[in-house]
């Protein structure tokens, strides 16, 4: 491999490796500060962080007002809070060495007000803001009023021209990089565009030179691009170092560090991701805020895909196509086609007796236990996106005007639950295409490694 060399980043000579943030909880202030520790970029997730009560012990979010508005902001309380402390205790470990920083979504509810109360209160303990999951145009503005560096996330050249032209021209300065994010090998939300066929990826390679083709007509020579999706090993990447087509380039590592000693994942979710093999990540579309992403194939997403499956179109007028009426309630009967009348009742017969619309004019069937748990799923909502298909909450109108989408979840509460020792069968389990390598990694054959033995392997290409 390619000798490994420091560059700037945030201000300071490191080793050009990064910690991928994963909300919610998955990378900490604990694992963000042991890779700053190692003369990294350790990164630590800004989505619903942990705070702490005066003994040390992890707060479990508490939501006390029945209007969903006020509950939206206890959220952000919550997160401004848990952004500072994990913060602090980054800052700690990392002792001074390398860079820090917080990832953050922009579509994630209340991401400008959180950003600001976790800068302005955690000033000098953060070098740098990452954020992706939309197009986040007032990042710069933001991270430059506090003096932090800022990157954002892409997956294409033509998302970053976009943000340029917008708002980034503006606030040069601290533009410290820019991370492009393979959505076809990354864990998590990606951004898949609709001109892109999620079954065809593309190398990454070309779309790296496309991006870098854009930097430099921009005057960004110098900028540095972070690989993230994918990334495992350098010894897989070592045509793009040095590489005068792609320019100065780091490296962002999402999976592999959440099998480290200091990682806050669960021993559960651990366990399962050093069995998994190739095929076990899927990428699919069911998240509330529309984006592709990817996660392991279990219990919770079986029941999704089958429910999806099981979807049928409708009219609420009887006619040549729509012929046969499917009793929606009491009140309400729609009409199917007739190659769809023994679909209907397979689910029926098996349970699925709870028949619900979608946004689509569309049914799917679900038992009354679902029925009763996405109802109060519904009614808990906290307003932890911009905008949720699954609830309809809006943070701008407070709601979107559409019908709720019965082949969706709600977002926060699985990935809190996992995050808190919940089930590794019935929550949402977020990982990157690779995760399969954990099976045959020699690192992984003794136990647990430390961060910093899994960066001393890295650092050699392995």
């Amino acid at each position: 491999m390619k000798q490994l060399n420091p560059i700037m980043i945030s201000g300071k000579e490191v080793y050009p490796l990064f910690e991928g943030g994963k909300g919610i909880n998955a990378s900490d202030g604990r694992s963000c500060g042991a890779w700053a520790h190692e003369n990294c970029v350790g990164t630590f997730s800004g989505v619903s962080p942990d705070f702490y009560d005066e003994n040390g012990n992890v707060v479990i979010e508490k939501y006390l007002k029945k209007d969903r508005r006020e509950r939206h902001m206890e959220m952000i309380e919550q997160a401004i809070k848990g952004g500072i402390a994990q913060a602090q205790i980054a800052h700690e470990i990392a002792d001074g060495n390398g860079r820090i920083h917080m990832n953050m979504l922009w579509e994630l509810g209340g991401s400008e007000q959180i950003l600001n109360g976790v800068l302005e209160k955690a000033k000098g303990l953060i070098h740098g803001i990452t954020c992706g999951a939309g197009l986040p145009y007032r990042l710069g503005e933001i991270a430059s009023h506090f003096g932090v560096y800022y990157y954002p996330i892409v997956s294409s050249a033509r998302a970053f021209q976009v943000l340029w032209k917008r708002a980034y021209a503006n606030f040069k300065e601290f533009l410290g990089g820019v991370v492009y994010e393979d959505p076809w090998l990354a864990g998590g939300h990606n951004g898949l565009s609709n001109a892109e066929d999620p079954n065809q990826p593309q190398s990454p390679y070309q779309r790296l030179v496309d991006l870098r083709a854009t930097l430099n007509k921009l005057g960004l020579n110098e900028l540095p691009i972070i690989m993230a999706g994918g990334v495992w090993a350098l010894d897989d990447w070592d045509d793009y170092i040095d590489n005068p087509e792609i320019g100065k380039i780091a490296f962002q590592f999402g999976t592999r560090p959440m099998i480290t000693q200091e990682s806050p994942v669960c021993d559960a979710w651990k366990n399962l991701m050093l069995t998994l093999k190739k095929g076990d990540v899927i990428l699919q579309k069911f998240s509330p805020t529309g984006f592709f992403s990817s996660a392991i194939k279990n219990t919770f997403l079986e029941k999704l895909i089958a429910r999806k499956n099981g979807e049928i179109a409708f009219s609420e007028v009887q006619n040549e196509e729509f012929s046969h009426p499917l009793k929606i309630s009491a009140a309400k009967t729609y009409y199917i086609k007739a190659e769809d009348v023994e679909k209907a009742q397979k689910q029926q017969n098996a349970g699925f007796t709870e028949i619900k619309e979608t946004p689509d004019n569309t049914v799917v069937f679900l038992t009354p236990e679902e029925w009763k748990q996405m109802k109060l799923d519904r009614a808990n909502c906290v307003g932890c996106l911009s905008q949720c298909q699954f609830s309809t909450w809006s943070q701008a109108n407070g709601t979107t005007g559409r019908i709720p989408d019965p082949r969706s979840y709600c977002i926060h509460k699985t990935l809190y639950d996992i995050s808190h020792g919940g089930s590794i069968k019935d929550n949402l389990l977020f990982a990157g295409h690779q995760v399969y390598r954990f099976a045959t990694d020699p690192l992984y054959r003794n136990g647990i490694p430390s961060v910093k033995e899994l960066l001393d392997k890295i650092k050699i290409g392995k």
